[in-house]
C-alpha cells in the first residue's frame, strides 16, 4: 500500500517540475509504470496552432529593446498586453534558409523551403485521433494563393487552405445533407484508389529503378489518402453539434481587403475546432498582396505587399505597423477566447494549446529570411521572457521546434538542420 500511494503521488506532479527537479530540462518517454495515463495526464499539451504571415513582421515595432522579462511592449504587440505573462517573444533565430520571397515557406519548413512543416509533423503524432489531423487556413488571399503556403507534406506538396469561414463552419459542424453527400464522394473515391492500386501492378513492370521508386512515393501518399478517407467514412454519420452559441458566419470576406475582417472570424472558427475537439492541429497563413486597408476610418497610403517594401519610408512604416497592430488585435481576441473556454484536466483552453506566431520573411523590404521575429503564447510554458539571441550565433528557430515538439507529447530530437533545443528558457 505504501508503494502504492508513493506512486499515486508521483503521478500527480507535473511532468516538467520533475524534469527541473532532477537539474536539467528532459522531456521523459512514456514509461510502462503509467501506462494507463494519457499524455494529458502527465501535464502535456493537446494541441498546436501556428500563425504565419507572408509579409512578414517589421522588426523594431515587434522585437522589445530590453532583453528578459516583457515590460513595455513595442507598437505591434501592444494589444497583447494581457498576455505578458503567458507569451515568450524569440529574437536572433532562423533557420539559414535561401533569401526571398520564393523562401518564405521556411517558417515551419525549416532550410529547405516547401520541405515536410512542423504543424505536419506534429499532425502526424497527435493528430490522428482527431476528425481532422489538420486544418489549413489562409486570410487575405482571395481565392486562392498560389506558389504561397504555410504547410506541407511530407512529400513536399503544399496542402490546400480553406479561405471561406462558411466552408469551415460547414466542415466543421456538417448538415444531415452535407454528412450524406460526403459518404457518397469518399466510397466513390474509394473506388477510384482501388483502381489506382490495380494499374500501378502492370506499370511498374516496365518503369526504370528511378521512376519506380518516384512510383512508390506516390502510392505512399495514395494509401495515407485512403486510410485517412476510411477514418472519416467511420464517422461521417456523427452529429456534431457546435458548442453552445456558435453560430455560423454570415459572410465570407475573402476580398483580399478585408483580411482583417476574416481573420477575425477564422480565429474564432478556430476556437470551435478546437473546443469541440474536431482537430489538434491549425494552421493560419496570413497573406499579403497589393490589398488597401481601411483602418479605423483611415485609408492606407499603399497596399500591404508595396508597404512591407517602405524603404525606410516613416509613413509607410507607420501604415505597415498599423496592419500588422491590426493582426495582432485579432490574435488578442483568440488568446482571450481561449482562456475563456476550459479545456482538458480543468486547465484553459490557452494553456492547452501551443501558439506559434511567426513568419519566414526577416525584412520583406531586403527579401531577407534571416532573423525572425517569433512568438510563442499559451501551451503552459514557460513565459513573459523576450530571448534575444545573437543572429550569427549557432542557435536556430529549429531549436525551438524541438523543444515545442517535445513538450507535445512527441520524442523530437531535431528539426531541419537544427539538433539542439530550448527546453532550459521554455519548458
Amino acid at each position: 500500500m505504501a508503494n502504492r500511494n508513493k506512486l499515486t503521488g508521483f503521478r500527480q506532479v507535473n511532468r516538467r517540475h520533475l524534469l527541473k527537479g532532477l537539474g536539467a530540462a528532459l522531456a521523459l518517454p512514456q514509461f510502462e509504470t503509467f501506462g494507463e495515463l494519457s499524455q494529458d495526464n502527465v501535464g502535456s499539451t493537446r494541441n498546436f496552432v501556428a500563425v504565419g504571415t507572408y509579409l512578414g513582421w517589421h522588426k523594431p515595432a515587434f522585437v522589445p529593446a530590453a532583453d528578459g522579462a516583457l515590460r513595455d511592449l513595442p507598437p505591434t504587440l501592444k494589444p497583447l498586453d494581457a498576455f505578458k505573462r503567458k507569451m515568450s517573444v524569440f529574437s536572433g533565430l532562423d533557420h539559414r534558409a535561401p533569401n526571398g520571397h520564393n523562401a518564405q515557406s521556411n517558417f515551419m519548413c525549416g532550410q529547405y523551403p516547401g520541405s515536410y512543416s512542423l504543424d505536419q509533423m506534429i499532425a502526424e503524432e497527435i493528430g490522428q485521433q482527431s476528425r481532422f489531423g489538420s486544418l489549413q487556413l489562409v486570410a487575405g488571399s482571395g481565392e486562392t494563393s498560389p506558389g504561397k503556403a504555410l504547410s506541407f507534406s511530407k512529400q513536399g506538396t503544399s496542402l490546400p487552405m480553406i479561405a471561406r469561414p462558411t466552408v469551415l463552419y460547414r466542415k466543421l459542424f456538417p448538415t444531415a445533407d452535407d454528412r450524406a453527400r460526403a459518404e457518397y464522394l469518399l466510397t466513390t473515391g474509394s473506388s477510384v484508389l482501388d483502381d489506382v492500386l490495380e494499374d500501378s501492378k502492370s506499370l511498374q513492370k516496365i518503369l526504370s529503378g528511378d521512376d519506380r521508386d518516384k512510383l512508390d512515393e506516390y502510392l505512399t501518399a495514395v494509401r495515407a489518402v485512403e486510410k485517412d478517407m476510411g477514418k472519416h467514412l467511420k464517422t461521417v454519420h456523427e452529429v456534431i453539434e457546435p458548442p453552445t452559441g456558435a453560430t455560423a458566419p454570415e459572410t465570407d470576406p475573402i476580398s483580399p481587403s478585408l483580411q482583417i475582417e476574416a481573420e477575425n472570424i477564422l480565429f474564432d472558427l478556430m476556437v470551435l475546432a478546437l473546443q469541440s475537439r474536431s482537430t489538434r492541429v491549425i494552421s493560419l497563413f496570413l497573406d499579403g498582396l497589393g490589398q488597401v486597408f481601411s483602418l479605423d476610418g483611415r485609408k492606407l497610403g499603399s497596399g500591404y505587399h508595396g508597404l512591407s517594401h517602405h524603404g525606410n519610408d516613416p509613413n509607410m512604416i507607420r501604415d505597415l505597423v498599423a496592419i500588422e497592430s491590426a493582426h495582432m488585435h485579432c490574435l488578442a481576441g483568440f488568446l482571450n477566447k481561449l482562456e475563456s473556454k476550459q479545456g482538458a484536466n480543468g486547465k484553459s483552453l490557452l494553456d492547452d494549446t501551443v501558439v506559434l506566431v511567426g513568419t519566414g520573411m526577416g525584412d520583406a523590404s531586403r527579401h531577407s529570411n534571416r532573423d525572425l521575429s517569433t512568438l510563442v503564447a499559451g501551451g503552459g510554458l514557460k513565459h513573459g521572457f523576450h530571448h534575444k539571441f545573437d543572429p550569427k550565433g549557432e542557435t536556430l528557430l529549429g531549436d525551438l521546434y524541438v523543444s515545442l515538439q517535445q513538450h507535445l507529447g512527441m520524442e523530437a530530437t531535431r528539426f531541419s538542420n537544427a539538433s539542439r533545443n530550448l527546453n532550459h528558457i521554455i519548458l
